[in-house]
């Protein structure tokens, strides 16, 4: 008894075009290709895997919220706000489609960025408290 959910291993993302995506992911985001054939690509990527899953055209990982406004479905976690902003830049400098510094009115800041078949993802520039326990050594 007593058993739970521990993690999210892994999340699947449609796209048109598994090569042309798998590549994308890799050159652009710096994830790391595992397996791949014509209907799916299996990455390593922010500490889970990332299959993208050949869709249907105009499929995306997206939602629109009872406001209208197409959000992301997932949020990516960074070290703080200069490492927010390094990492936007970073992603201009690759023609990644990204967003503005947003102030949301929680603690950090965000922006989105999108890949190219229009999903959009969520950056944060707050590392979680438990994650940051885990992984990251104290000086």
């Amino acid at each position: 008894m007593g058993e739970k959910l521990w993690r999210v291993g892994t999340t699947y993302i449609p796209v048109t075009n598994v090569e042309e995506s798998a590549d994308w992911y890799v050159s652009k985001l710096g994830a790391v290709l595992n397996y791949q054939d014509q209907d799916k690509a299996i990455l390593n990527f922010a500490e889970q895997s990332l299959f993208l899953v050949k869709a249907a055209a105009n499929q995306t990982a997206n939602f629109t919220d009872a406001y209208g406004n197409v959000r992301f479905s997932l949020t990516f976690e960074v070290d703080g706000l200069s490492a927010l902003e390094k990492l936007q830049d970073d992603f201009r400098q690759k023609g990644v489609k990204v967003g503005e510094i947003e102030n949301r009115g929680h603690a950090g800041r965000n922006f989105v960025f999108e890949d190219l078949d229009g999903n959009k993802f969520d950056v944060w520039s707050e590392l979680s408290p438990s994650f940051k326990e885990k992984y990251f050594t104290k000086l």
